[in-house]
């Protein structure tokens, strides 16, 4: 067996494509977008190579492609907080662990080489990025932004000497057939004793007036968080081309102030899983047209995210923005909504979905290693 480090745009085409092709069998396997998996490696395209390097590896076994890893080194995360860390990511391999040691001491020993001095992961450049090793909840359909792997995975990593550094909660929330009175109380209180005010917008070039804003609150209200970095501008920009042409406008929600101010921004999307599943992660010929007409019928919510500055915490933004949510999935016959990963200490995320009668259904976890 050899690793090979991906250097041309055809090897970086094997590796973007081995997961869809290993786990083209497995029902609840969701692959990402090709287009997007390739561009978030490529230095001229995601900006977050300003100050971030990365590198890849594919495991070669009998001429055959049988696992692949990335390794990160956020530079401005190490500085910030006085770590040496190197990341790992994008990993998959058969269920051999030669293989698995082999792809993991390739993204150990680059970054020893670079001082390194801890390895975590799976977690991506950015806190936008795919993170998160599922541990529990395999059977499940996988949402559109998360990583599908079989259970196999941890086995390999706690035999490596891999520990738990922290997990995300996953849960799945029936949707209400009418809005709380609680929430229609809580938003209708927010409004008269602060003067708040939830707007939406009917075109999206006139959300790009206050992305930047919303951005800024992104930022600050997730500060705290595990692996948290501030996106800058330039990242930004990245997602917001990457995102903009899925976004459906009912599901966009931006909170002012008495001053207006947006103190409070929220985004859902229709389910993408199933429709990008059909084009196993690509685009052409039909992948955009399943993906459009995704947004148009669907029965499932993704919760992306709801960021409150941290100043008006507490003062029922949440609330102004899930009265309108209901309102809005009723009116498209929802069913149910994925929260996504959320960190399992966050106590106060965790508990604002308790009076939906959750269900948690699967675990996602970041492992840590010294080196």
């Amino acid at each position: 067996m050899i690793i090979k480090e991906v250097i041309t745009k055809k090897e970086a085409k094997l590796f973007t494509n081995f997961p869809n092709k290993l786990f083209k069998h497995i029902g609840a396997y969701v692959p990402a977008l090709s287009f997007d998996e390739l561009n978030v490696f490529d230095k001229n395209k995601n900006p977050a190579h300003m100050y971030c390097e990365s590198v890849r590896f594919l495991a070669i076994k009998d001429d055959k492609i049988v696992g692949r890893i990335a390794g990160i080194i956020n530079h401005k995360y190490n500085e910030s907080f006085d770590t040496k860390i190197v990341r790992f990511t994008r990993i998959d391999m058969i269920d051999d662990i030669e293989v698995t040691t082999k792809l993991i001491d390739s993204v150990i020993g680059w970054g020893k080489s670079k001082g390194m001095t801890e390895i975590i992961g799976p977690i991506g450049f950015t806190d936008m990025d795919r993170m998160g090793m599922l541990v529990e909840g395999f059977e499940y359909l996988n949402m559109f932004i998360t990583i599908w792997n079989p259970p196999y995975y941890k086995e390999h990593l706690e035999t490596l000497g891999f520990v738990k550094d922290v997990d995300w909660i996953e849960s799945v929330i029936p949707w209400p057939s009418v809005v709380p009175e609680k929430v229609t109380r809580g938003a209708h209180i927010t409004r008269r004793r602060f003067g708040y005010e939830l707007v939406k917008y009917k075109r999206k070039k006139d959300i790009l007036q206050h992305i930047y804003e919303a951005f800024d609150v992104y930022n600050r209200a997730f500060h705290d968080l595990y692996g948290f970095f501030p996106v800058t501008k330039e990242v930004m920009d990245y997602y917001i081309k990457q995102m903009i042409s899925l976004v459906k406008l009912d599901f966009v929600w931006f909170v002012f102030d008495k001053h207006k101010k947006v103190i409070g921004f929220g985004l859902m999307m229709p389910s993408l899983a199933l429709a990008n599943k059909k084009s196993n992660g690509r685009l052409l010929p039909f992948g955009l047209f399943r993906l459009l007409r995704a947004l148009k019928r669907f029965k499932t919510i993704d919760f992306y995210f709801i960021a409150v500055d941290p100043n008006h915490q507490g003062t029922g933004v949440l609330s102004m923005i899930m009265e309108d949510g209901i309102k809005q999935g009723i009116k498209y016959g929802v069913l149910q909504a994925l929260t996504g990963p959320e960190l399992e200490l966050n106590v106060k995320i965790q508990t604002q979905w308790k009076d939906f009668n959750p269900s948690n259904y699967k675990r996602r976890r970041c492992y840590k290693k010294n080196i």
